[in-house]
């Protein structure tokens, strides 16, 4: 690891609400509206960047827990923002505020957790399996 993972690190990512992250493209409904699927990825997003700057070539994270809400439809064309705050570093697990907004206010949060892998014993785990 670069830099040491502790709790306040926050990361964000953006992206544009398109014909290819609604919910009636990504089977979450039938609506041209914002996918919840859409938004947890971008809260994972969020917190992949908030430890970008700790980790090295040979690691990297998996998310391995989501809870959120999905409060409020956003329309296409508009930008969402979400952002992500480490609030506990246990051993590799991370623990994550989340949250999206768009230019109304809040339309989700809640918690995230992931865990620090290393990536080619990760792997190799996963190829003896198969």
């Amino acid at each position: 690891m670069k830099v040491e993972l502790r709790p306040g690190l926050q990361g964000r990512a953006e992206a544009i609400v398109d014909t290819t992250n609604v919910a009636a493209v990504m089977g979450s409904g039938d609506l041209d509206v914002f996918a919840t699927p859409a938004m947890i990825a971008l809260m994972e997003q969020a917190a992949c960047n908030a430890i970008l700057p700790c980790l090295d070539s040979s690691t990297s994270s998996v998310g391995i827990k989501m809870d959120t809400t999905h409060e409020a439809a956003t329309l296409l064309g508009k930008k969402i923002i979400a952002t992500a705050k480490l609030i506990a570093v246990e051993g590799r697990k991370l623990t994550f505020k989340v949250g999206a907004c768009d230019d109304h206010g809040p339309i989700g949060n809640g918690t995230h957790e992931r865990f620090i892998i290393d990536k080619a014993k990760f792997i190799a785990k996963l190829q003896s399996k198969r």
